[in-house]
């Protein structure tokens, strides 16, 4: 589906890098059929040379003859983005955005463009084992869906919805997760350190223990609650843990900050959308 197809990246950072590397490693496409734009020359050498893509400084250039066009920029360079590329994309090309926060109209205001699918990837996505939620406009047709999935696909699994509201929810979620993932690893850690293990053998076993429990929930096909349980015995070491994580409120806690981050994705979301009021 991609084969023989031009697609240009518009920002060539880590999360456009993830992409540009995934879809060579699995044979998706070939390096011939990529281009990438950047304004820093080094990044561009740098993506050049690891890759073998065409590159180039010009963001309208990067796009000639585009069927598919990757917007992988910070939202602060869409003002300067659209002006490049307005008017500039082939009608009937594919705009795949993973900018934060910017919302499908604003997308389709700076680009004169209708054919758009707005994309929430997350950071685990450098490694492929990223998660991406995405929506589209009614204008993109069925074969360009299954370009959407191919390519959000080379970062890991992808999730398509029917609202843009749910990439609001998707960031609380998904987006801002590993953020939350970290700290709690890194609290546990330090809880190791304080026991008395070194730094390095408390990281250890932390990072094998949340592998090994996200590798048995997925094998097992079961609730969490009811794998807990299992390891849960009464009056146990487990029990008394989990007793303290309850009496603090963890799940309100969690849940509280998963909203926060929602909120606040809605937030920039309508800022974006009112700085695009001529």
């Amino acid at each position: 589906m991609l084969e023989n197809m031009k697609i240009a990246f518009i920002g060539s950072g880590v999360m456009g890098e993830a992409m540009i590397k995934g879809l060579l490693s699995q044979g998706l496409t070939t390096a011939d059929c990529i281009s990438a734009s950047d304004p820093w020359l080094e990044r561009l050498d740098y993506i050049y040379t690891t890759y073998g893509v065409a590159v180039s400084p010009d963001n309208s250039a990067a796009v000639r003859d585009a069927g598919v066009v990757v917007l992988s920029i910070k939202p602060q360079s869409l003002l300067k983005v659209g002006k490049d590329l307005h008017s500039k994309i082939h009608p009937d090309a594919l705009v795949l955005s993973i900018i934060a926060g910017t919302r499908i109209s604003t997308l389709q205001n700076k680009l004169y463009h209708d054919r758009i699918v707005r994309a929430m990837p997350n950071t685990p996505g450098q490694l492929g084992k990223g998660m991406t939620v995405w929506t589209a406009t009614p204008q993109v047709d069925a074969g360009q869906v299954k370009q959407t999935e191919a390519i959000l696909g080379a970062m890991g699994e992808q999730l398509q919805v029917d609202e843009e509201s749910f990439l609001d929810m998707a960031t609380g979620l998904s987006g801002s997760g590993p953020g939350f993932v970290l700290l709690l690893i890194e609290a546990m850690i330090d809880a190791g350190v304080h026991m008395g293990f070194s730094r390095r053998d408390a990281e250890k076993m932390v990072l094998q223990t949340i592998e090994g429990t996200v590798d048995l929930m997925r094998a097992a096909g079961r609730h969490s609650a009811e794998l807990k349980n299992q390891v849960t015995s009464p009056g146990g070491t487990t029990a008394a843990g989990l007793y303290e994580l309850e009496k603090a409120s963890i799940r309100a806690i969690i849940n509280d900050a998963i909203f926060a981050a929602y909120r606040r994705s809605q937030e920039l979301g309508a800022l974006s959308e009112k700085k695009d009021v001529p």
